[in-house]
């Protein structure tokens, strides 16, 4: 429902860039899926952390996937992402063009953190996930392009992460603070 959301409110869907970050990339399905029953937007990328078996995989047309790292983005480590295979049916199967809808690129810890930084400095609060698919998209944003990139998870969630990467405290839902 979100691309569809966002597509709403874009100027030219035709433009449309979403960057996900990406683990086990059930979001990317979802986002090829809404591709699949008429949504047209122009590509979709994969941000992933430096698990990044998808990224090897379109860059090189081999699998070969690595033991999981452990990341500051620990939703995402997964080297053998199980929703991959649903990516490719929908190319294959459905007729999706992946070799031009689809990009996938990884990062660093250290870079997730410069995105946090950077994020922040503009007075946005993003979590690790939310800030490595921001990095992703502003990589490869063309100028004619509009991007969105997906938010997935509170700040919150990653207190120790975000506080130790941005020297504040991070403020809590009144519902989690009511507990904590």
């Amino acid at each position: 429902c979100y691309y569809f959301e966002a597509a709403a409110a874009a100027e030219d869907v035709r433009r449309k860039v979403f960057c996900v970050p990406s683990g086990n990339f059930g979001n990317v399905t979802a986002g090829l899926i809404a591709r699949t029953i008429g949504l047209t937007y122009k590509r979709i990328i994969a941000a992933t952390n430096v698990n990044d078996t998808v990224p090897s995989f379109m860059a090189s047309g081999k699998w070969n996937p690595n033991p999981t790292v452990e990341t500051i983005t620990n939703a995402m480590d997964i080297s053998l992402p199980n929703n991959f295979p649903r990516v490719l049916e929908l190319g294959e199967r459905h007729g999706q063009p992946l070799e031009r809808l689809l990009s996938s690129q990884s990062l660093t810890d250290a870079e997730t953190r410069d995105a946090m930084r950077s994020l922040h400095a503009r007075g946005y609060l993003a979590d690790p996930h939310t800030a490595l698919a921001w990095c992703a998209l502003d990589r490869s944003l063309a100028a004619d392009e509009e991007g969105v990139f997906l938010c997935t998870a509170h700040p919150a969630k990653f207190l120790e992460v975000m506080e130790e990467t941005l020297d504040i405290e991070v403020p809590l839902p009144d519902e989690l603070a009511a507990v904590r």
